[in-house]
């Protein structure tokens, strides 16, 4: 498929739309790379193409939030979409695809935001172009295809990053330098977690602060950020630096919300910047105790979820079950309040009401270390100890995990 877009539209947003699922919280929804970015512009109040492959499913879908959320959709039919199926949000997801890999999408406009795709990929030309490759694992430099671009902002994550600069170094300062200097981009931000994003445009180097939010909703923010960012850098003319950090309070608001900010809205949205430590910042892993129960497979699933989860969020986790394990009182009990007198933070699994749970939570308490408690369905009568201790209470996982994260960085 070739495509010009049309003048009237601002931005032409090319990738994939698909099929989303997610076990906790509860989620069934068609949005993908691009369909995310199209809703997300277009509440912003900016005329939007977008360009994707769709099936029978997601096709009527697109029409009628198209016609609804203001933007043109067009692209290229397919026998059945990709699927994306989460247990949770920081859950590697399984991916159902679905026949060959299909012709590339082809299109020229004067601003473009393009993300890489699975089922196929997009050969875009424009003046101003804003790309998120959107793989981890084997990220396909810009021009690969043939896209071309007078001025290119790359959206990474700093493993892509690290990829598309060959492994030129492990500081990410360092690597976004590379990037402009080989002429891969005249602009490159690095998303780095909770130290927020870095940004270098060939001139300076910026940090944009990460924004704190109630609870959040991690599937699609990614997308959010690209959006916005596209957005404030393209439409609006506004710096690299300005543009990340409007990126990155938009997408907190996504984070917190599961929606798409309106401009009224955004301008009365102030979240608070994670401000890290400088021991964090120059490497320093802080220590999360990980309290729960590990009696049953339940249990133990949870216990692994959170464990891998903290671990590849940069803290070092000490877990009873794996690193004292099984045994009797006189076996573990000294070697359990030891990890805590060791450990900056709780992360503490309250369903169940576990009595050893509950002593690890109010020994760390006495001891003034900050517990994040991650309950789902406990009565207030039995939270109340724990609520009055001013031990963090959430009530959804990812959220936990965040807050978890952003407390230890902080120390």
């Amino acid at each position: 498929m070739n495509s010009t877009t049309d003048d009237t539209y601002a931005i032409a947003i090319v990738g994939g739309v698909y099929r989303e699922r997610c076990m906790r919280p509860a989620w069934q929804e068609v949005y993908g790379s691009a369909g995310r970015a199209a809703s997300a512009m277009a509440s912003m109040g900016v005329s939007v193409e977008l360009y994707t492959y769709y099936d029978s499913i997601t096709e009527p879908v697109l029409i009628s939030r198209a016609a609804i959320e203001g933007f043109k959709f067009s692209g290229e039919s397919i026998p059945k979409s990709i699927i994306f199926d989460y247990d949770h949000g920081l859950a590697t997801p399984r991916i159902y695809s679905f026949g060959s890999r299909q012709s590339s999408l082809r299109v020229q406009a004067e601003q473009v935001l393009r993300f890489g795709m699975l089922e196929g990929s997009a050969t875009v030309h424009g003046k101003r172009v804003v790309y998120d490759p959107q793989s981890p694992a084997k990220p396909e430099p810009f021009r690969q295809n043939g896209s071309t671009a007078d001025e290119l902002a790359l959206i990474l994550n700093y493993r892509e990053a690290r990829l598309l600069s060959g492994g030129v170094s492990t500081s990410a300062d360092l690597i976004a330098k590379s990037l402009v200097l080989d002429g891969h981009a005249q602009v490159v931000v690095i998303k780095c977690g909770p130290l927020g994003a870095l940004v270098h445009d060939g001139k300076s180097t910026d940090l944009v602060p990460a924004y704190r939010s109630r609870s959040v909703w991690k599937i699609g923010s990614g997308d959010n950020f690209a959006a916005h960012f596209a957005l404030r850098w393209m439409e609006e003319g506004k710096s690299a630096a300005e543009s990340a950090d409007l990126a990155s309070r938009a997408t907190a608001y996504y984070c917190q919300s599961k929606g798409f900010a309106i401009p009224e809205i955004f301008e009365s949205f102030t979240p608070e910047a994670i401000v890290p430590s400088e021991a964090f910042r120059n490497g320093r892993r802080p220590v999360v105790y990980l309290a729960g129960p590990f009696f049953t497979l339940a249990q133990l699933w949870i216990v692994e979820q959170a464990r891998k989860d903290l671990t590849d969020m940069g803290l070092e986790v000490f877990s009873p079950y794996h690193d004292v394990g099984c045994g009797s009182a006189e076996d573990v009990v000294m070697l359990d309040l030891a990890g805590i007198e060791r450990a900056d933070i709780i992360f503490a699994i309250g369903d169940g009401m576990d009595s050893g749970t509950i002593y690890e939570i109010g020994y760390a308490r006495a001891k003034v270390k900050p517990v994040i408690v991650y309950c789902e369905n406990e009565s207030q009568e039995n939270k109340k100890m724990m609520q009055g201790s001013s031990c963090l209470m959430c009530d959804d996982y990812v959220s936990a995990i965040y807050h978890a994260v952003w407390t230890a960085c902080s120390l």
